[in-house]
């Protein structure tokens, strides 16, 4: 029998080794899929874990062996029946000798192996067996393999980078607070031992005479800077900052590691390395002085600071003065990065001090200059050179140091290679057929942004440099629109010249704001505004023969930037600027400025109708303008802009025709537009029925068409979908622009009854295209929301319900005919179904807390119409897996409010509901408090506030033997009687956020606290019980006593008095509590109420 089992073994292993193969070798994407569905199987089965061993004991591939580990790692992990902590130890010891016993596996097993060793590790870092933490023991569990061989030693640092890293990361499988207190404890007992191991490894290293083409050497060293890095880029204080803001890191030492930032010798070893190895790795040596300069002030007292600087400074001169290693991209880009943290981190108060200050500025000065002619290698790096002189020239205002600073030297010297390098780009990029940069609009942006504030440091050289250029380019330019055999190539040339340097106009233009401004400034300003409006007189001028899109953006961008800083409320109209318009192109106050303004938006809206980019920037523009309470007023005067009020069909603006468009979204723009000529019309609309009829002639006959085309049964369906798509758009801007309540009542009467029959037959024909139906619920959605209280009927009409009835008719329609469309594909879900869903959400949560209907009129006279929108909201919710909730922001948003005002106003609906309906409203809101969304957390606390009030006022009730209320409450009371895990989970997750997290809506966490505690004091004594165990002995007593002092005065009642009370008691019992646990390292045992 013996023997049977082994055969079977035998025959598993190999079953299991072809499977692995298929899985990692085969290019059939079938036989893979069968593989992988295979080895699903197998993880899930009982007998994993044993298979697992005999695979790494016997597997003769290195499939098989990685197959092994990554099991392993899953099973450790599982948070549902977790494997017993001596199974774990035995785990952790096999795969310690395994590596140890074999340092020549391939490189993926063994990093597969060292995964699995750092993931037991993490989460049994609170485990102990008999009063001993098992699993801390890191660094000696490493010791053996660094006193081995190389291989030995690369696998010992390699565990030691991989767990630091394994607990700096956050999953997702385990609570938030579980990883912060694993990481603080880590920080506090292993961390800074296992740094000064690295740097003493290294020391060693460097003293050695390194053999780096022995590649095992090469590898040591590797692991051991990546280690080095690990710990320098480690989470110290649970901030987890995203690798995006790279520009405002502080990496928080904890104050016992300042010993080895006072001693010169740490900053040193990391500068002489970089000199003495090969450049491959010398990007990892300046990763980890960009983590060094970027250690926090507080750590160091002023003479500390100065002295460190003093340092970093001279090894980054040293670096500059010996720049061979710099040409490799790699290398280059991570000393931008270190450039730019000497700013970020330190003052240029406490820069000049430095005793070679003059000196660096100068080689850094030079270095930026060389890299910005350079403009073709390395351009992700430029922003750091550029970010680090935006810092120094924003400062130049404050410095009050006496030792020059020589800015004014060096600042104009980077604008004018900017500028010139920017210019010189072109012609190489048109003639080589290069990506052009100007195609990377949020690139250019970001450095035009930089630009702007560098620019503005000695700002009559940047003027007088950026006229001589702007003359010379565009009288080229005219001179070879005016000749009769210039080239093609030479106007493009020209014509991308001028586009960088409107780009670079509207940016030092916008860059006013920074500083306080001159009348000199102000009149450089309009010596360039000038000279761009008499370019775009020029380029208008020539529409009808050609235009240059990129040119126009340009344009659009200057318009934008000028806009700002020079149109509005706030603008000084004596300034020098207008002065200069008025000598110059004779624009003499800000309506004929404006005039030029509305005259650009027109002619681009003419000529470029079917180029998406320049329209909606246009009318984003036009959006802007009408924002603004003086200018629109203004506006409203110009004949361009009555012209537009009075003609706004396609054949003036062709991007309203409906044939002519490519895609159903592209028609976007055309809510915007409307949006802006609403507001522009209700300037003077007043109660003028005639004026409103007249302006919606266009729509009108829109609306009219596709009811003529809906009526008939042959009619061409992409016509009619182009439409209405384009109609419903054009109202939804109408809608948003009519806030007042007179304006919004014209259009509701045009709209209602007349045209909602369309909108609703649209749903129902064409449900199952997004294109089409989001539009049309988008729309309905804007016009139930009562915006502004916009939406007031009179006491005697019933509009308010018959807008409900339509709302509900639309929700019913949609939601009961997406519902049969069945399993959609993952990737295509949001569009098709969930989009939908989500306005639907949204349409239902602005009709609920509108307050233009009395819902209780609905059950009285038996119409079904609340009941139908409920119930079609339940069946919608059940449809979508809880992960979606959440993993779309703007679904989970809308439904999260929506449940807000279902569970205040709509109670008795929620109880009446099934339980398993109960239980997954309940498990969304648990799941919904420890969102990352602070509204959507806000919004549960809320929810869960309500239905914790109604619990207890009903068991109130049935304790005081009051006449026996309606069946439905005593159902959802029986529910939360049988259910009482789910209460207590979110009491506990509350309670946690509160204790353990950076709680950012404190008062709204309170709320439902007080009444879950309420619903659960036994469950709450326990619970506390538990954290006060948690602590070290000295502690216990404290914490008791806050636990104390929080229930000190609340009654047992949900009064808003006691509220108050209870949520005043919490906030100090917050800080106190935070005060006892900074002071010391706290562990909660891993099976605690955390898991």
């Amino acid at each position: 029998m013996k023997w049977r089992k082994m055969a079977d073994h035998v025959q598993g292993l190999a079953q299991l080794e072809i499977l692995c193969k298929q899985l990692y070798e085969t290019t059939d994407t079938a036989v893979r899929h069968q593989a992988e569905k295979a080895l699903v199987e197998f993880t899930n089965s009982p007998d994993c874990l044993s298979k697992c061993q005999l695979l790494l004991e016997r597997g003769s591939s290195s499939y098989s062996q990685l197959l092994a580990a990554t099991c392993l790692s899953k099973l450790v992990s599982r948070t549902s029946n977790p494997l017993p902590l001596e199974q774990r130890i035995d785990i952790r010891n096999y795969v310690l000798n395994y590596l140890a016993t074999r340092p020549k596996l391939a490189a993926f097993v063994t990093q597969a192996l060292i995964q699995l060793y750092a993931r037991i590790t993490k989460l049994g870092w609170f485990d102990c067996q008999k009063d001993d933490y098992v699993f801390r023991n890191v660094i000696a569990d490493v010791t053996r393999f660094l006193q081995d061989s190389v291989e030995h030693c690369i696998i010992g640092v390699t565990i030691l980078s991989q767990l630091t890293n394994e607990i700096n990361q956050a999953d997702t499988t385990h609570p938030l607070t579980k990883h912060r207190k694993i990481a603080s404890s880590f920080r506090d007992s292993s961390l800074f031992d296992i740094f000064t191991l690295s740097c003493n490894l290294l020391k060693q290293a460097s003293g050695k005479n390194l053999n780096l083409n022995d590649e095992s050497q090469h590898g040591l060293l590797m692991q051991l800077l990546k280690l080095s890095y690990n710990c320098l880029n480690y989470d110290f204080i649970g901030t987890s900052t995203d690798e995006s803001s790279d520009d405002l890191c502080t990496v928080q030492i904890p104050t016992s590691w300042r010993s080895a930032f006072l001693d010169s010798s740490t900053l040193q070893l990391f500068f002489n390395l970089y000199h003495s190895i090969p450049p491959s790795l010398s990007p990892l040596v300046l990763s980890c002085l960009v983590q060094i300069a970027s250690v926090r002030r507080s750590l160091f007292n002023n003479a500390e600071r100065a002295k460190f600087l003093s340092h970093l400074v001279d090894g980054v001169k040293r670096i500059l003065a010996n720049p061979q290693c710099l040409p490799d991209p790699n290398n280059y880009h991570e000393f931008c990065r270190l450039l730019a943290r000497l700013k970020s981190n330190y003052q240029l108060g406490e820069l000049v001090k430095v005793e070679n200050y003059p000196e660096v500025i100068r080689l850094i000065a030079n270095f930026t200059v060389t890299s910005l002619q350079h403009w073709e290698f390395a351009p992700n790096s430029v922003h750091y050179l550029l970010s680090l002189w935006q810092r120094l020239a924003a400062s130049v205002p404050y410095v009050k140091a006496t030792e020059p600073h020589l800015l004014e030297t060096y600042t104009p010297e980077v604008t004018k290679a900017y500028i010139t390098s920017r210019l010189e780009s072109v012609h190489v990029i048109l003639r080589d057929g290069l990506e052009d940069p100007l195609d990377d609009a949020g690139l250019v942006q970001q450095q035009l942004d930089q630009l702007s504030t560098i620019g503005r440091c000695e700002y009559e050289k940047t003027c007088a440099l950026l006229v001589q250029l702007f003359d010379q380019a565009a009288q080229t330019y005219q001179e070879l629109l005016q000749s009769t055999n210039s080239s093609a190539m030479d106007i493009t040339v020209q014509e991308g010249r001028l586009t960088w340097l409107v780009y670079i106009i509207g940016a030092v233009i916008g860059g006013r704001v920074s500083f306080a401004s001159t009348d000199e400034q102000d009149a450089m300003d309009g010596e360039l505004v000038c000279r761009v409006l008499q370019l775009m007189n020029l380029t208008d001028s020539r529409l009808a023969q050609a235009g240059n899109e990129r040119l126009e953006l340009a344009m659009l961008s200057f318009f934008e930037q000028f806009r700002k800083i020079y149109i509005g409320d706030q603008v000084q109209k004596s300034s020098k600027l207008y002065r200069r318009l008025s000598e110059v192109l004779g624009l003499n106050d800000e309506t004929m400025v404006l005039s030029v303004f509305i005259g650009k938006i027109i002619t681009n809206l003419k000529y470029w109708g079917q180029c998406e980019p320049i329209t909606s920037k246009t009318l984003q523009l036009l959006n802007d303008l009408s924002l603004g309470y003086s200018s629109v007023r203004k506006l409203v005067k110009l004949s361009a802009v009555q012209f537009m009020l009075n003609n706004h069909t396609s054949e003036h603006f062709s991007f309203l025709g409906v044939n002519n468009q490519s895609n159903l979204s592209d028609m976007r723009c055309r809510t915007t537009f409307y949006t802006a000529l609403g507001r522009l019309l209700m300037v003077d609309l007043g109660e003028d029925e005639d004026q409103f009829e007249q302006f919606m002639l266009p729509l009108t006959a829109a609306f009219e068409a596709v009811a003529q085309m809906l009526s008939t049964n042959t009619f061409n369906e992409q016509e009619a979908k182009r439409t209405l798509v384009g109609l419903v758009r054009d109202l939804r801007g109408i809608a948003f622009a009519f806030n007042a309540k007179t304006s919004f009542m014209m259009l509701f009467d045009w709209i209602y009854p007349t045209y909602m029959p369309i909108l609703q037959r649209a749903i129902e024909l064409w449900y199952h295209d997004p294109a089409c139906t989001t539009p049309v619920l988008k729309l309905m959605a804007e016009l139930v929301h009562n915006r502004s209280q916009r939406l007031q009927f009179d006491v005697s009409s019933p509009n308010g319900i018959l807008l409900f009835r339509e709302t509900s008719k639309m929700i019913t329609t949609y939601g009961n005919r997406i519902l049969t469309l069945g399993e959609v594909p993952k990737d295509q879900v949001y569009g098709v179904k969930l989009k939908g869903v989500s306005v639907c959400f949204a349409m239902l949560k602005a009709v609920l807390s509108g307050n233009y209907v009395n819902f209780g009129v609905f059950r009285l006279y038996g119409d079904d119409a609340l009941d139908n929108a409920l119930q079609t909201f339940i069946k919608l919710l059940l449809s979508i897996p809880h992960s979606d909730l959440l993993d779309y922001p703007k679904l989970s948003q809308s439904f999260y409010s929506l449940l807000e005002v279902l569970t205040q106003d709509h109670m008795n609906f929620i109880a009446s509901l099934e339980p398993h309906v109960v239980m997954y409203i309940l498990s969304s809101i648990s799941e919904g408090l420890t969102a990352l969304d602070t509204m959507v957390c806000t919004g549960c606390c809320s929810s869960l506030d309500h239905i914790v009030t109604y619990l207890f006022k009903q068991l109130s009730r049935s304790t005081k033997k009051r006449p026996a209320p309606m069946a439905t409450d005593d159902r959802f009371l029986h529910i939360m009687q049988q259910h009482p895990e789910m209460i207590q989970q979110m009491l506990s997750t509350v309670l946690n956020i509160i204790i353990f997290e950076d709680c950012r809506n404190q008062w709204s966490m309170s709320r439902p606290l007080l009444g879950l505690i309420l619903l659960n004091e036994k469950y709450f004594a326990d619970l506390r019980n538990s954290i006060v165990n948690s602590q070290p002995p000295e502690k216990q007593q404290a914490m008791h006593l806050c636990f104390e002092n929080l229930m000190e005065g609340i009654e047992r009642n949900l009064l808003t008095k006691n509220r108050d009370r209870f949520t005043q008691n919490l906030s100090v019992f917050r800080r106190e509590v935070n005060d006892s646990m900074k002071n010391s390292t706290y562990g909660v045992n891993s099976n605690d109420m955390m898991s």
